[in-house]
C-alpha cells in the first residue's frame, strides 16, 4: 500500500474514531457502576468498551478486509500475517468510570508488526491526532511536532503506573524517584495513548511507562515518530510494541531517559 493510499485510508479511520468517540461521549451521560467488570487488580472493562470495540471491528473490517485484528477486549480475533488493526476502543477506562475527562479511541494499522498508520481521538476535547508513515503528524488537520526541548532537566514528563507492579515495585518507584529528581515535573493523566499524543504535539517533552500492551502504544508510536520524535523500549531498542516498556519524546530527552531506565 502506498503512502497516498494510507493517507486516504487514514481519513476514513479518523471518521470512524470520531463516530466511536461520539458513542462513548453519549454513553457516559447515563453510565452506571453496574456496567463495570474486573479483568484483574485495578484493571477494569465496561459494556461501553466492549460495544465500542465491536463498532470499530465492524467498521475497520469493512474498510480494509485484508487486515486482521489485535484488540484489547477480545483475544480470539483473527490476526493476519502482514496487516493488522491494533485497537483500544477506550484507552483510559478508569478515567471514564470516574468521570475524569481524559480518555481516547486508539487505532493503528501495522504492517509486519510495524505501525504505519495511527489515529488517537481524545473524546472530551474533540482532538483527533493522526499520522501515516512518511506523511507527517496532525492534530485536527494541522501539522504537529514534538517540542524543541533538549535537556531532561527542562522537561515535563508523563508516565503511567502498571495495574499490578508486583515484583517490579521497587524498580518502578526507584525510576519514578529518579525521574522526579531530574525533570521539571511528572504528570500521570491515565491514558497512554493521550500521553503519546501530547508528546507528539509538544505538550509533554517525553513519556515513559512499563506494563504496556500493543493497543496502548501502536497508534501513538507512529504519531510521535512522524512528529519528529523518538520511540524505543527501556533498553533503547525497538521492542516497544510487544515488549511491555516504552520511552518516547524528543530524541535527546528520550536518550537521557533510557540511560536512567537501563541503570535502575
Amino acid at each position: 500500500m502506498t503512502t497516498a493510499q494510507l493517507a486516504e485510508l487514514c481519513t476514513d479511520v479518523q471518521t470512524i474514531a470520531r463516530e466511536t468517540g461520539a458513542f462513548i461521549r453519549e454513553q457516559r451521560k447515563t453510565f452506571h457502576a453496574s456496567q463495570i467488570e474486573s479483568k484483574g487488580k485495578n484493571n477494569f472493562v465496561t459494556a461501553v468498551d466492549k460495544a465500542s470495540e465491536e463498532m470499530l471491528v465492524t467498521r475497520l473490517g469493512a474498510l480494509f478486509s485484508a487486515a486482521g485484528f489485535i484488540t484489547e477486549e477480545d483475544d480470539t480475533r483473527i490476526r493476519h500475517a502482514e496487516w493488522n488493526w491494533i485497537i483500544d476502543p477506550l484507552d483510559g477506562t478508569s478515567n471514564f468510570i470516574h468521570g475524569i475527562p481524559c480518555y481516547a479511541v486508539s487505532i493503528a494499522l501495522a504492517q509486519h508488526d510495524v505501525p504505519v498508520l495511527g489515529v488517537i481521538y481524545e473524546v472530551n476535547l474533540d482532538e483527533c491526532f493522526s499520522a501515516v508513515k512518511d506523511h507527517g503528524a496532525y492534530l485536527n488537520g494541522t501539522s504537529i511536532y514534538v517540542s524543541a526541548t533538549q535537556q531532561l532537566s527542562e522537561s515535563l514528563v508523563a508516565t503511567g503506573f502498571p495495574y499490578d507492579i508486583g515484583a517490579q515495585k521497587k524498580m518502578y518507584l526507584d525510576l519514578f524517584s529518579t525521574m522526579l529528581e531530574h525533570s521539571r515535573g511528572i504528570r500521570r493523566i491515565g491514558s497512554a495513548a493521550v500521553d503519546m499524543a501530547y508528546v507528539a504535539c509538544g505538550r509533554f517533552d517525553a513519556f515513559y511507562e512499563q506494563g504496556l500492551n500493543a493497543w496502548d502504544v501502536a497508534a501513538g508510536a507512529v504519531i510521535v515518530q512522524e512528529a519528529g520524535g523518538a520511540v524505543c523500549d527501556f533498553e533503547g531498542g525497538e521492542s516497544y510494541l510487544f515488549g511491555k516498556t516504552l520511552v518516547c519524546g524528543t530524541a535527546a530527552v528520550t536518550d537521557a531517559i533510557v540511560l536512567i531506565t537501563k541503570a535502575v
